[in-house]
């Protein structure tokens, strides 16, 4: 009977040549006899034993009359669970970061280790010289002012009487120049980004601006041409002694019809036309000639002609 020899519930029994096993809910099925009890020993087999099995047992036998009290306490060990492994603090060049370890069961005492594994030719297994271990905190090491030397492997077992279980946790650290590089990097993505949408949206802006342009047009009122400017124009014949042409009236051409201004000079050796009479006294007689005066010089003549910014008005 487990704990105390005064305890009711009892574990296993042997009466009236019969044995009874099955007094326990917890241990049925799980207890027997050892070894041959009706020779004297009555040791005990606990199959699958668990931690609730751990307490106080007491055999006691009764022989002829007379009883006999044997006392033993039963301490049931459980190996540590898998610890777990894990980073408390952010891996930057010269910060401090701890190693944390914990195992959730196993028989106390538990105790932790902490060991770097070596994954290359000349690295120890020794903890960096600048780790201090946290006595307050079983399975907690501080690694103070980390460099690139702190980077590695580093395992954790959790041990006590039953047996051991570790975990594996890798230190990477981060160095300052890196972190600077990945933010310009992050910085230049974005600006791009801004740059590639600044870019669309011009494009896109100037499309709608250029189709704009394109359907107002239609509705735009255009002004005509300016009509061009009449000048004047020599008349065909003249005589020295009028200005006047043979109508009475002065003659104007459209600049598009006329010669330019510099190829209509007077020529003053040109030869007087003669002109004839028509009327019924000249009916049945001979002709008279009109013989008109000398042409005048070239200079004199020029500066009879009207100006050419005033308009020719009728005589």
């Amino acid at each position: 009977m487990p704990d105390t020899p005064w305890s009711v519930p009892q574990v296993i029994t042997y009466s009236g040549h019969h044995v009874y096993d099955n007094l326990t809910e917890e241990q049925k099925g799980r207890v027997a006899f050892a070894s041959n009890f009706l020779a004297g020993d009555a040791s005990l087999l606990i199959e699958s034993l668990k931690p609730r099995d751990e307490g106080l047992y007491t055999c006691k036998v009764k022989n002829s009359g007379h009883y006999a009290w044997s006392h033993v306490v039963l301490k049931v060990l459980v190996r540590p669970s898998k610890p777990k492994c894990e980073l408390d603090g952010e891996p930057v060049e010269g910060s401090d970061l701890a190693l944390q370890c914990e195992s959730s069961s196993g028989t106390e005492p538990l105790v932790y280790h902490w060991q770097r594994i070596r994954e290359k030719e000349g690295e120890e297994e020794r903890l960096p010289p600048k780790s201090r271990i946290d006595h307050s905190t079983p399975g907690r090491v501080l690694l103070q002012n980390l460099t690139a030397a702190s980077a590695g492997l580093y395992q954790c077992t959790a041990a006590n009487e039953a047996g051991k279980e570790s975990c594996v946790v890798r230190v990477t650290v981060q160095y300052v120049q890196s972190i600077g590089m990945v933010a310009g990097a992050v910085t230049g993505m974005v600006a791009g980004v801004l740059l590639i949408l600044l870019l669309v949206w011009l494009l896109v802006r100037r499309k709608d601006k250029k189709r704009y342009e394109e359907e107002e047009r239609p509705n735009e009122i255009r002004e005509d041409a300016e009509a061009p400017k009449a000048r004047l124009v020599k008349p065909s014949s003249s005589s020295s002694g009028s200005q006047s042409s043979r109508s009475g009236s002065s003659c104007t051409r459209s600049t598009a019809n006329s010669a330019p201004r510099s190829q209509r000079t007077l020529s003053p050796e040109a030869a007087p036309r003669t002109y004839r009479l028509v009327g019924p006294e000249a009916r049945g007689s001979e002709p008279k000639r009109v013989h008109h005066a000398p042409p005048a010089k070239a200079g004199s003549t020029a500066g009879r002609l009207p100006s050419p910014s005033r308009p020719l008005q009728t005589v």
